[in-house]
C-alpha cells in the first residue's frame, strides 16, 4: 500500500496539469528503507511526448547523487498519462528500475477528473495497491 499525504498527491496532479499535453514525470524521495515519501522532486520529461516520458540523464545523475548524500532513496516514481487510463504501458513496464518504489500514474485525459493509481512493478509483473491519502 502507498500512504501519501495529500499534499504530495496535490502536487503531482498540478505538475500533470501543468505538462498536459505531455506527459510529466518526477521522483519522491525519502529516507532510505522507510517507504516513506518525504520529497516530491519534479522532473523534466526529456521527450517533451505526449506519449512517453524520459528523465534527463544530467537532471537525474545530480538528483541520486543529492538523495545518496542525503541518505534518501526513491520511494515514488510518478509520470501522467495524457490520453490513456492511469495503467502502465508495456514501456513503463520494461524502464521500470525501482523494485523499491510504487510506480504512480495519474491520467489527465478527462479535464474534470483525475486518475491517481499506484502499481508495484517488478521483474515485469505489474500490480496494483491501494492508496492511502492521508490528511
Amino acid at each position: 500500500m502507498l500512504r501519501i499525504p495529500n499534499s504530495m498527491v496535490e502536487s503531482i496532479v498540478a505538475h500533470a496539469r501543468a505538462d498536459h499535453p505531455d506527459e510529466a514525470c518526477g521522483i519522491i524521495a525519502g529516507p532510505v528503507g522507510s517507504d516513506a515519501p518525504t520529497r516530491v522532486i519534479p522532473m523534466v520529461n526529456a521527450e517533451r511526448s505526449p506519449t512517453f516520458y524520459r528523465f534527463d540523464s544530467g537532471e537525474q545523475l545530480r538528483l541520486y547523487r543529492e538523495m545518496d548524500e542525503r541518505d534518501e532513496e526513491v520511494v515514488v516514481v510518478y509520470h501522467s498519462h495524457t490520453g490513456t487510463e492511469a495503467y502502465p504501458s508495456r514501456t513503463d513496464i520494461a524502464y521500470a528500475g525501482e523494485p523499491q518504489a510504487h510506480y504512480v500514474l495519474v491520467s489527465t485525459r478527462a479535464a474534470d477528473s483525475v486518475e491517481f493509481r499506484s502499481y508495484r512493478i517488478i521483474d515485469g509483473d505489474v500490480s496494483e495497491e491501494p492508496v492511502e491519502m492521508i490528511p
